[in-house]
């Protein structure tokens, strides 16, 4: 581990399980990286922070705050990432995501659909939130996903990318926290986008690399 005040990896051994920078004198509980490093665990493995304080025997409120924080860092990781990647962007699409409860009403509202627009560059995909689209009502039956293919912007090859695949991908995803609050979806966007991106065990290292563990 890094030491979290400077950086350090030289550590003192202390009794009673604790550990004491060799640089600056910070001390640390060898008890508590542990469960630092398995919520970090649970949370490369795609589990919610009430299954996974359940299963450490942890305070929910410790670990959802704990996951909100690696969903901050995330995303400024990913943005860093594409801001310093050589850009080709040949496929792009825009997606209008709409909650499982809108979908289940007859009258569904473009006001109520978050847009995103979506890029697929060195074989990884990027997104970014577009303002709203309108406030304009269709019933289902009166040309609603018709009226959505027609107006979003996308090129003509994103139908067999990797777009599409991440869009069902973070539709899948989203199902299980039962309603994102829009304020914070942008993180949970990100996050999704990470899981994508990133495989298990590399999106740990990152986590563990971003949060100092």
């Amino acid at each position: 581990m890094k030491c979290q005040n400077c950086n350090n990896t030289n550590f003192y051994i202390l009794a009673n399980d604790y550990i004491k920078c060799k640089k600056c004198a910070k001390k640390y509980s060898l008890k508590k990286i542990e469960k630092d490093k398995q919520v970090a665990i649970s949370f490369s493995q795609n589990k919610n922070a009430l299954e996974t304080s359940k299963e450490l025997q942890l305070n929910y409120k410790t670990v959802k705050d704990r996951f909100d924080i690696y969903r901050k860092e995330i995303a400024i990781y990913l943005e860093n990432q594409y801001n310093n990647s050589v850009k080709d962007n040949t496929e792009y699409e825009e997606f209008y995501y709409i909650k499982e409860r809108e979908k289940k009403k007859k009258k569904k509202s473009l006001s109520q659909a978050i847009n995103i627009m979506g890029f697929y560059s060195n074989e990884k995909i990027y997104t970014i939130l577009m303002p709203k689209i309108g406030k304009r009502a269709f019933d289902i039956e009166d040309g609603f996903i018709e009226y959505l293919n027609w107006h979003k912007i996308h090129s003509k090859n994103s139908y067999q990318s990797k777009l599409n695949e991440f869009w069902k991908f973070l539709e899948e995803n989203l199902k299980k926290y039962k309603g994102v609050e829009e304020e914070n979806f942008f993180f949970y966007l990100k996050e999704c986008e990470f899981r994508f991106n990133y495989s298990q065990k590399e999106q740990l290292e990152i986590i563990e690399n971003l949060y100092k563990i």
